[in-house]
């Protein structure tokens, strides 16, 4: 089952220490800025939980994990107030699962592009099935992916985000986002992916917390910056989306 919800839908379950996250919305998962002050706020709570060690990402249906930011919103930008607030969606996003001191995994079952792609970039370990294509299409509607780019080039490196940005139509297979880094393990079929996501998942809860959450320590040693540096990028991003080059381009894809 999949949402029919305009403003998405979130739910969090908690089993054996696990807390997972489920995001969903009719337009193929993609995001509103209300559903990602959700999301920002959920992972905020599970920080703080301490029945929870670990935190599985994934979303609903079997299809596209996640088409990225809401289109309507983004053609809908007029000022650079709404324009900063509509980028700082999934800015707060990849700051509140950076901070979160619980290894973050992710369950990617299909297609993901732009705001999708960072948020299995900033996940620490993603699983993935062999459907489960990326795409940066940002530079193709005259703005970029400027708010996710730390967190994508963090994983696959500054060479492999310029390939995937500056073809921005272009789709890389999951195999490709294995090989850069950004996926950990790809599957056959959603089937297979669950059952090793379960056994993972099983190994990873009867460690010691205290070391997984060292270890998330110490993978994103080096980030603290991204307080700052990610609100700065959703105002350039606010500030592109108003030009006119921009909203040439959107009305074009709107058509």
């Amino acid at each position: 089952m999949t949402t029919t919800r305009q403003e998405g839908s979130l739910y969090t379950k908690i089993e054996n220490s696990i807390a997972f996250v489920e995001f969903g919305h009719p337009a193929s998962n993609s995001f509103v800025s209300a559903l990602l002050e959700r999301l920002t706020k959920a992972l905020e709570d599970l920080a703080t939980n301490h029945e929870v060690s670990i935190v599985v990402l994934k979303s609903e249906g079997e299809r596209a994990f996640c088409a990225g930011a809401s289109f309507d919103e983004l053609v809908a930008i007029s000022n650079l107030e709404q324009g900063k607030h509509f980028f700082s969606g999934f800015a707060n996003v990849i700051n509140a699962m950076r901070k979160c001191p619980k290894p973050i995994l992710g369950r990617v079952q299909g297609k993901t592009v732009g705001g999708g792609v960072g948020l299995a970039s900033a996940c620490d370990y993603v699983h993935a099935t062999v459907d489960a294509a990326i795409k940066l299409s940002e530079i193709s509607v005259g703005i970029g992916p400027f708010v996710i780019a730390p967190a994508v080039e963090r994983k696959i490196g500054k060479a492999a985000l310029a390939e995937l940005s500056l073809y921005p139509s272009e789709w890389k297979n999951a195999y490709w986002a294995r090989e850069k880094g950004l996926y950990a393990k790809v599957h056959d079929s959603i089937a297979d992916m669950d059952k090793e996501l379960d056994i993972h998942l099983q190994k990873l809860s009867a460690y010691n917390p205290e070391a997984l959450s060292q270890m998330k320590k110490v993978l994103w040693e080096g980030t603290e910056h991204w307080d700052e540096l990610l609100p700065e990028r959703a105002a350039m991003s606010g500030e592109l989306a108003l030009s006119g080059a921009t909203k040439s381009a959107l009305q074009k894809f709107k058509k």
